[in-house]
């Protein structure tokens, strides 16, 4: 009776849990549109600036400013790509979040490579209850999914245990 107990307040935990992922993207994602829109507004300024002194875009531009002996005009042309290369990303997570499921968007969130967003958004993060279907649906089944696996070895202990009596009784 104690282990079904111990059992059922596992599960619960799990759920508690699983249930915070829709907050956490949504979370993520406002925390993503803020980088992106800013990101965007630093882009656009480069556009203008490429049209404004008559280069082809903003990579031709690039490209000639890392051919000036200026070592301060070559740095800002390497901040430029490297502002171009995150908005490029931005652009590819944005996408994820507006069209993307839970799963998806889970696994952008959780990507190494992007740890320092999630542990901003974490800073800033209230837990809650999702109030959509989809949200609730999504942390139900994350629950059974790691509970069920998070079970597997007690089940197959208990298992081998049982044989081990039965074949110790003949």
């Amino acid at each position: 009776m104690i282990a079904r107990l111990f059992d059922k307040l596992i599960f619960g935990f799990i759920l508690v849990i699983a249930l915070q992922l829709p907050q956490l993207a949504e979370h993520y994602q406002q925390f993503l549109a803020g980088l992106y829109t800013s990101t965007q507004w630093q882009v656009e300024g480069y556009e203008a600036t490429a049209k404004e002194h008559h280069y082809v875009d903003v990579d031709d531009m690039i490209a000639r400013h890392l051919q000036n002996e200026e070592p301060s005009v070559r740095s800002d042309a390497l901040q430029k790509r490297q502002t171009l290369l995150l908005y490029q990303e931005l652009q590819h997570g944005m996408g994820i979040f507006e069209h993307g499921n839970l799963f998806e968007k889970t696994a952008y969130m959780f990507n190494p490579a992007r740890f320092d967003y999630l542990e901003k958004t974490i800073t800033h993060f209230t837990p809650g209850i999702p109030l959509t279907a989809s949200g609730i649906g999504f942390g139900v089944l994350v629950a059974l999914v790691v509970h069920y696996l998070g079970s597997i070895p007690f089940f197959l202990w208990a298992r081998r245990r049982k044989r081990l009596k039965l074949s110790q009784s003949y």
